[in-house]
């Protein structure tokens, strides 16, 4: 039987081989595609994830596996496995080194574990579900920051937000005692680790959101939708981490109106 402890073995096992697939490709000569929603995809991503694929299917054979490049093996199997390659491929291919690999497993669609590795900065976080959250294996916390105007804030896909959202982008605009724009799973990675406050983020994809949830809660914040409501396959993609409750209900207040 897997247990958890396995599971997390695995896990980080499979970080350090897609750093290790992702650094080769990095800043070389990439072949890069478009999808049909305008997105960059590079021989990296594809390259990457079908290197953690064999993985999980040498070791896994009876887990479900969802891809962002490759889809969804499995939907109906117990366990199953999410993975992004490349996380913010517009950065890889553009040489900016924070790009991530995410990696997540789910139990009954709930994730247990999850992985933000930055392959670029040889830094691997690590989230279990009830027993905390590691970077290259020391323990790590989310900050006390209670206030919002307090707080170190991140907004990302600020663009898209201020194109779809413009009266919450206003309130972003006014809010944090420090704010950046960015972009992918390093802003969460940061705040699980006590660096940032609060990070909302928006039009993300499970594989986007759940492993790195599973990093943010097992560092002792929270993470949900806009509504509030836990993250799930099913969620709609707007996203919003804080370092304490207390916090995150001045988000929730603030995309809200």
């Amino acid at each position: 039987m897997t247990t958890a402890g396995d599971i997390e073995t695995h896990a980080a096992r499979i970080a350090e081989i897609a750093g290790d697939a992702a650094r080769g490709y990095f800043r070389g000569r990439l072949g890069v595609e478009f999808k049909a929603d305008e997105s960059p995809v590079t021989q990296a991503d594809k390259g990457v994830e079908a290197k953690v694929r064999a993985y999980l299917q040498e070791h896994f054979p009876d887990h479900g596996i969802f891809g962002e490049e490759q889809g969804f093996d499995g939907q109906d199997r117990h366990q199953v496995w999410i993975i992004d390659p490349i996380d913010g491929t517009r950065s890889f291919l553009s040489g900016h080194p924070l790009f991530g690999f995410l990696l997540g497993h789910l139990t009954d669609g709930v994730p247990q574990v999850g992985v933000i590795g930055m392959p670029a900065l040889n830094e691997v976080f690590l989230g279990v579900r009830g027993r905390g959250a590691s970077l290259n294996g020391q323990e790590i916390n989310t900050s006390q920051k209670t206030r919002l105007d307090h707080s170190i804030l991140y907004v990302n896909e600020g663009d898209k937000i201020y194109r779809d959202y413009p009266a919450v982008f206003e309130r972003l605009m006014q809010s944090g005692q420090t704010r950046r724009f960015a972009y992918d799973c390093y802003p969460h990675a940061l705040l699980a680790a006590g660096h940032v406050d609060a990070v909302i983020d928006y039009d993300l994809q499970p594989y986007d959101y759940l492993p790195v949830a599973v990093v943010v809660e097992a560092a002792g914040g929270v993470m949900t939708d806009w509504d509030g409501k836990p993250l799930n396959l099913n969620s709609d993609g707007r996203v919003v981490s804080a370092a304490t409750p207390e916090l995150h209900a001045q988000l929730l207040d603030l995309v809200n109106g």
